[in-house]
Parts: structure tokens; C-alpha cells; sequence
């Protein structure tokens, strides 16, 4: 029988991978959970000129406010509008990116055409939507050739009605490259023997990648949904932020953009501190419903039972 490891000598013999991991838990604690203490400011008057402690107590004032305020609800169903979308369009083009990497032969191609595909992930979303602005804005190079032919212009950055498909081609132009490494590196671990063994007995690209590539994918698939579904509520602050005024906060306003106009501009921070308490909460919620279907389905999901 093998003789159980004290936590001691757990300790000894994981020494410097526990070493390697202490500078991401100091990260995660600072910048986290020590934070989480300014949640007690969404049940309170907070004023910065007292501090916490000594702010007034407001118990569910706050969420009483948000909850009837139009422009909450408003904000609430634009981003569940734009999650479904991007979640949509978005999410499975990692996917067929991987699987169209995985399958060119060329190593050189397939790291070379990675490289370009992921690059805009470095880009801040500034410059994005500045390399889109010049693109299909109004004096973009769309919109002069459309003119230099007598052609309508086409007006995209600041239409409300196409809004939802433009940041999300803008999220698929930057983040669609760095999603797939998650994917191509399942597709590495699948044994090449399966795709060999299905071609002899007459499979086509299309059967093995349907009876192969993605039952292999499965289970990393269901991950990332689950961590995508849990992230629902957070479409992206500053993505949203730029791209407010030129279409109306109607059409661009979001939980994260609520709690920064209506909480911190308006120095109402309680407020904000609400709003972001509330979609905290119905996230870990989202997370926990995805993470159960998971495991419905027969996976692991981010944890096991």
C-alpha cells in the first residue's frame, strides 16, 4: 500500500511550483478580493469625505432606486441583447478558425497565419475602433470610394440599427485569434491515429471532423461556454464607452456603462456599487446554471461534483 503524503512533505516536494505560483495569488488577492470589501457601499450613503465605516447605512436603497430607474432596465436588456448576439456570431468562430489552422499541412503556414490572426488581441480597443472609424466611418475609405463613385454612403459607426453586428465583428476582429489556442491545443492532443483509421475505412474531411475533431472538442467546447455565459454580463466597458455617443446611449448602453455614468461621473457611488453588486450576482448565477447543464451532459464544466 503507498504511504500517504503529509501536507509537509507535499509542501517539500511542490516547492518551486508553489514558489512560481505566489506572485498570481498576490495578484488575484489585491486586485480581487481585496476589493470586494467596497461591496458594503451598495447597502449604504456612501461618502468618500467619512469613508466606509462611517458612511450612513442605507440597506436596499439603493437597489430600490436602480430597480426604478428606466434606464436600468434599459441598460439591462441591451447587454443580454448583445451577449446573445456576440454570443452567437462569436463564439463558435474560434472554433472553425482552430480546426482550419489544424488542418494546413505547412507548420511554417499554420504559425504564420496564428500570428496574424491573434495579433489584435495586443490592440486596445481605442485603436481598433479608431482602425474601423477610418474604415467604414463616415470620411472612411468605404465611404469616399462609395462617393468617388456616386454610390449611397453607408452609414455603419453611428447607425443604432447595426450597432449590435458592428461591435460584434469588432470583438471577432480582435479576440477571435487568441480564442483559438484553447482550441488548437485540444486538437493537439487528439491521437492522429483516429483520422488515419477513419480515412482507411472511407471517412471525408467532413465525417472525420463531425465523428472526430469536434466529440474530441467537446468537453473543452463546454468549458469555454461556461465561462462565456458566466462573463455574459460584462460585454466589454470600453468597447462600449467610445462607441456611446455616436449612437445614442439607447442603443449602446450597458450594465458596466450605467454603473460608470450614473455611479462614478455622478458621484453617486452606491449607486454604482448596486449595479455592479447586481450583475456580480446574476453572473455567479449564470455560471452556476451553465456549469449544472454541463454536467447534465455528462461533462466537468469549470468544477466537479
Amino acid at each position: 500500500m503507498k504511504e500517504r503524503l503529509t501536507w509537509r512533505d507535499r509542501v517539500r516536494r511542490d516547492r518551486s511550483l508553489l514558489i512560481m505560483v505566489v506572485p498570481a495569488v498576490v495578484l488575484l488577492l489585491v486586485f480581487n478580493y481585496a476589493p470586494m470589501v467596497g461591496v458594503i457601499t451598495a447597502f449604504q450613503y456612501y461618502d468618500p469625505l467619512v469613508g466606509i465605516w462611517n458612511s450612513e447605512w442605507a440597506g436596499l436603497d439603493q437597489f430600490h432606486q436602480i430597480f426604478a430607474d428606466p434606464l436600468f432596465w434599459g441598460a439591462l436588456n441591451n447587454t443580454l441583447y448583445l451577449s446573445f448576439v456576440q454570443l452567437v456570431l462569436f463564439f463558435p468562430v474560434p472554433i472553425a478558425l482552430a480546426i482550419l489552422l489544424n488542418s494546413v499541412l505547412s507548420e511554417r503556414v499554420r504559425n504564420f497565419v496564428q500570428s496574424v490572426v491573434y495579433l489584435p488581441h495586443f490592440f486596445s480597443w481605442v485603436l481598433v475602433i479608431t482602425i474601423f472609424q477610418q474604415m467604414l466611418g463616415g470620411a472612411g475609405a468605404l465611404n469616399q470610394f462609395l462617393r468617388s463613385n456616386d454610390l449611397p454612403v453607408w452609414d455603419i459607426m453611428s447607425n443604432p440599427d447595426t450597432f449590435a453586428l458592428l461591435v460584434t465583428f469588432q470583438t471577432v476582429w480582435k479576440e477571435a485569434g487568441w480564442g483559438i489556442i484553447v482550441f488548437l491545443a485540444a486538437l493537439s492532443a487528439i491521437n492522429p491515429g483516429l483520422y488515419e483509421a477513419a480515412a482507411v475505412d472511407g471517412a471525408g474531411p467532413f465525417r472525420r471532423m463531425w465523428h472526430i475533431t469536434l466529440p474530441s472538442l467537446r468537453g473543452v467546447i463546454v468549458l469555454m461556454l461556461v465561462l462565456r455565459l458566466g462573463g455574459a454580463l460584462s460585454v466589454g466597458f470600453e468597447q462600449f464607452l467610445i462607441q456611446r455617443d455616436a449612437v445614442g446611449h439607447e442603443t449602446a448602453e450597458v450594465l458596466d456603462t450605467y454603473s460608470f455614468y450614473y455611479g462614478i461621473t455622478a458621484a453617486n457611488y452606491s449607486l454604482g456599487a448596486a449595479a455592479g453588486l447586481f450583475k456580480s450576482v446574476i453572473s455567479l448565477l449564470l455560471i452556476w446554471g451553465a456549469n449544472r447543464l454541463a454536467h447534465s451532459f455528462g461533462e466537468d464544466g469549470v468544477y466537479r461534483r
